[in-house]
């Protein structure tokens, strides 16, 4: 089981694990290390007791997964308590199953993760970098993804041992593809003649008061650690970046790269192919001391892409042709030509038609680049403690930025008023409220009773702290600025009222007895008749086609006839007359294989789901805060 977690190591499941258990710094402040022992717990699950501190820290997972999008910040909070308790339900239960992940599968597993590697090795300063920003021990950290680990163990355990029966995949393709036969009439959105009373005008409004709220508004100042600013202060010497140019002069580097040509003479199932290919070989040798090696490569190579250029296999680095083939061809000279090379795939005669040397950047040509990765790189470490300086003081100080400026040594910047849907209408994309996690964090509840934000992580090398600076509740507008999107909406809805009546007695009348054709010309109406209606048909609105494949069979000679409000408030009279099973059709086999994959992991999920859910139940849970 953890082999196939590790496969999948460098996926989703490897960054949900980080974001799980990694969560930015800004969250990790000295309130973990002091005043826990007097604070009571919001949510218990067992013996195991959960802080406000770990609620915020959960909330804040999950509104980073949102970042970008508007989110009704209550229902994100139930969701991350929700997912608080239900991880630790899940991670009880399997440690009293006794499932186990050994330290050295734990560290094997983050060795493997890309967010550690570099130049395709793990990079221990990269490890101890996000160590050191999450505040945690190596012995903690791999004891949280030991404890991830185990919770996917069986997850996974659970969902790929799941199976799709015949029946099951038979079952699929009868209601995939079913047919239905079905007559419709559209009754578009009805006219109104008369306007609304003045009486229904300021009832409406009194009674619909949050519809016409103005936007809330909120102007923040705040204090930004930024990695490139930090790097802008660094001024190396010219021997400092001489060092860093021969630490890193792989960087500048070419390899030698060749252009090769080549004739093929490939094995085929022959079982004394090898003696006829490598005759052929040493014949087309011989014929090279009179005809061309390209126009001998278009004549009998059998490798027909290259043979139409001459043989022309482009230019290559060392290391990505097979052992023997590439050995020959780094040995030959310019427009050597080879004796015959043997590869799995037959026999070769190659030649070296270009070579363009190693070849090193001198230090002058990028001593510019060269510049701004060592300020960088100079900075990183100078940007994580400051990082912790900054979570630490704004936090001792949650009533003022000024103190978080001067240890840092940074200005206190402000902006103007702005409202929730900035992001969405920001013609500067480069703004600070352009960003969504710091649109979020100024509505927060805790900024809006004035106190410091968390610390905002933007991208991996800007870390912002904001307070409020001004707060503009939303307020009612006047009814004189909206009246006319009053009368508005009170005709459509009038206009919707009446669509819907009159639909509604159109389907009376066919329930009835009447047929569509004649409740159609009463009406002055059209009836579409549709015969053998596939899921998948392009006739019907998806809404009309939705209903029309959700609505129950009909029975005992009986049609069913349902209504639905299709587009801008029309409605669609639907008569299901018949329903055909589906059966699985030639094109249908070829998806075999891929239906029974995708329902046996739709049966998994459900069955964890029913197991999480099922436990949960059993589990002895407090919560004492407001859900």
């Amino acid at each position: 089981m953890l082999l196939k977690i590790r496969e999948k190591s460098q996926g989703v499941f490897a960054w949900v694990i980080l974001i799980l258990i990694c969560v930015p710094f800004a969250l990790w402040g000295i309130q973990n290390y002091v005043g826990g022992g007097s604070e009571a717990a919001v949510v218990s699950v067992g013996d195991k007791e959960f802080l406000q501190q770990d609620l915020n820290r959960a909330y804040a997972q999950y509104s980073q997964n949102l970042a970008g999008k508007n989110f009704d910040e209550k229902l994100v909070k139930k969701q991350a308590l929700e997912k608080l308790i239900q991880d630790e339900v899940l991670l009880q239960y399997v440690q009293d199953e006794n499932l186990v992940v050994t330290d050295e599968e734990a560290r094997s597993f983050i060795k493997s993760l890309d967010y550690f590697q570099t130049d395709g090795k793990f990079d221990n300063k990269q490890y101890k970098a996000l160590l050191a920003t999450q505040r945690m021990t190596a012995g903690e950290f791999v004891y949280r993804i030991k404890k991830a680990l185990i919770m996917e163990q069986f997850q996974r355990s659970v969902t790929e041992s799941s199976f799709a029966t015949e029946k099951d995949i038979e079952n699929f393709f009868r209601i995939q593809n079913q047919k239905r036969d079905v007559e419709v009439i559209s009754v578009a959105l009805q006219k109104v003649k008369e306007q609304p009373t003045s009486d229904e005008i300021e009832s409406y409004y009194q009674t619909h008061q949050d519809a016409f709220l103005s936007n809330e508004q909120v102007a923040i100042e705040y204090v930004e650690l930024s990695l490139d600013e930090l790097a802008k202060q660094i001024e190396p010497t010219d021997q400092q970046l001489q060092a860093y140019y021969e630490e890193q002069k792989d960087l500048y580097t070419t390899k030698e790269r060749r252009r090769i040509s080549h004739i093929l003479f490939a094995f085929t199932k022959d079982t004394d192919d090898d003696e006829k290919q490598l005759e052929r070989a040493l014949k087309a040798s011989k014929e090279l001391e009179t005809k061309e090696f390209s126009a001998l490569a278009s004549e009998l190579s059998d490798d027909k892409l290259t043979a139409s250029k001459g043989g022309d296999l482009g230019l290559f680095n060392l290391g990505e042709m097979e052992k023997e083939f590439e050995n020959v061809a780094k040995s030959l000279k310019l427009g050597e030509v080879s004796k015959p090379v043997k590869s799995a795939f037959g026999y070769h005669l190659i030649k070296v038609t270009e070579l363009v040397p190693e070849g090193v950047k001198s230090f002058d040509s990028v001593k510019d680049e060269l510049m701004a990765a060592y300020q960088r790189v100079q900075a990183e470490t100078t940007f994580y403690e400051l990082g912790e300086t900054l979570t630490e003081v704004s936090y001792e100080n949650p009533d003022s930025l000024q103190q978080v400026a001067d240890a840092l040594g940074v200005e206190i910047a402000k902006t103007g008023l702005f409202g929730k849907n900035v992001v969405a209408n920001s013609p500067d994309k480069d703004s600070i409220v352009s960003q969504a996690a710091i649109v979020n964090m100024a509505f927060s509840e805790d900024v809006l009773k004035g106190n410091n934000s968390e610390p905002v992580e933007l991208g991996t090398d800007r870390l912002i702290v904001l307070r409020m600076l001004e707060h503009r509740p939303a307020e009612v507008k006047a009814l004189k600025d909206v009246k006319e999107i009053v009368i508005a909406t009170l005709l459509n809805n009038k206009a919707a009222q009446l669509t819907v009546e009159k639909a509604e007695k159109i389907k009376q009348s066919v329930i009835s007895g009447q047929s569509m054709q004649a409740v159609a010309e009463e009406n002055d109406l059209e009836v579409q008749k549709f015969s053998g209606l596939l899921r998948a048909n392009g006739d019907l609105t998806w809404k009309v086609n939705q209903k029309v494949f959700k609505a129950a069979k009909p029975v005992e000679g009986k049609s069913t006839v349902v209504t639905v409000a299709d587009i801008a408030g029309s409605q669609t009279v639907i008569n299901l007359l018949s329903v055909s099973d589906g059966v699985m059709s030639e094109s249908d086999k070829a998806k075999k294989k891929l239906v029974e994959a995708n329902l046996a992991k739709a049966f998994g999920q459900a069955d964890f789901k029913a197991i999480l859910n099922s436990l949960r139940i059993k589990a002895n849970i407090k919560i004492n805060i407001e859900e």
